[in-house]
C-alpha cells in the first residue's frame, strides 16, 4: 500500500512518540524563530515589525478544528503578536515571559492540562526546559543545535516558512486526524 502524505509526516517517529502524540490536547508555540523567521525588524519610530506565515496560521486553525487548544509563550511583548493570536483564536497568550518553563507550568495550573497532554515548539536555549518538559518537544530546522539535540523532533521547514504548520500537521497525523481535515478541502 503506498504511503499517504500523513504517513510521511510520522515516518521516522518511534511508536512510543506516536503514542505520545495521541495524547496531545495543547500545542504551545514560541514566536520569534518559530512563527517568524527570528529577525527583529524595527521602523524608524522604533515600532517592531514581525512577519508571520499564513501556512502556520492554517495549521493552528486545523488544530482547533480537531479540538486541540493552542498557546503562545514568548519572551518579547508585541501588539502584533497579540493581534495575530486574536486573529487565529489562540486560546492562551503569555508575552514577556523569558522563563518559558515557569510560564508553561502556570499555563498548566491555569488550564488543568498536563505535561503528558502538551506539545511545545521552540528554537533556542530559553525554550529548552519547556521542550524537555512536555510529551512532544520540538524544534525548527535551523534552530540552535543544542536544542535540537534535546528535542523529540525537528521540522524539515525553517522558522517563519511553515515550520509551525509542519508541527501542527505532525501532531494531527499522529492522532490519525489529518486526512479527514484535508478531505474538507477537496
Amino acid at each position: 500500500m503506498p504511503a499517504t502524505f500523513t504517513d510521511k509526516l510520522t515516518q521516522g517517529l518511534s511508536e512510543a512518540l506516536i503514542e505520545q502524540l495521541k495524547q496531545i490536547r495543547l500545542a504551545v508555540f514560541d514566536v520569534d524563530g518559530v512563527l517568524t523567521d527570528g529577525k527583529l525588524n524595527f521602523l524608524a519610530d522604533g515600532t517592531e515589525v514581525k512577519n508571520f506565515n499564513t501556512l502556520d496560521g492554517l495549521g493552528i486553525k486545523l488544530l482547533a478544528q480537531a479540538g486541540i487548544k493552542s498557546a503562545i509563550i514568548t519572551g518579547r511583548r508585541s501588539p502584533q503578536v497579540e493581534r495575530r493570536a486574536e486573529a487565529l483564536s489562540i486560546d492562551y497568550l503569555y508575552q514577556g515571559r523569558e522563563d518559558k518553563l515557569t510560564a508553561l507550568q502556570e499555563l498548566w495550573q491555569d488550564t488543568g492540562f498536563s505535561a503528558a497532554q502538551t506539545a511545545y515548539i521552540g528554537d533556542d536555549l530559553p525554550d529548552l526546559a519547556a521542550i524537555r518538559a512536555v510529551a512532544f518537544g520540538a524544534t525548527v530546522n535551523g534552530g540552535h543545535q543544542f536544542v535540537a539535540a534535546h528535542a523529540d523532533w525537528c521540522t524539515s521547514r525553517t522558522a517563519g516558512k511553515g515550520a509551525g504548520r509542519e508541527f501542527c500537521e505532525t501532531i494531527l497525523a499522529g492522532q490519525g486526524k489529518l486526512e479527514a481535515l484535508y478531505r474538507e478541502y477537496l
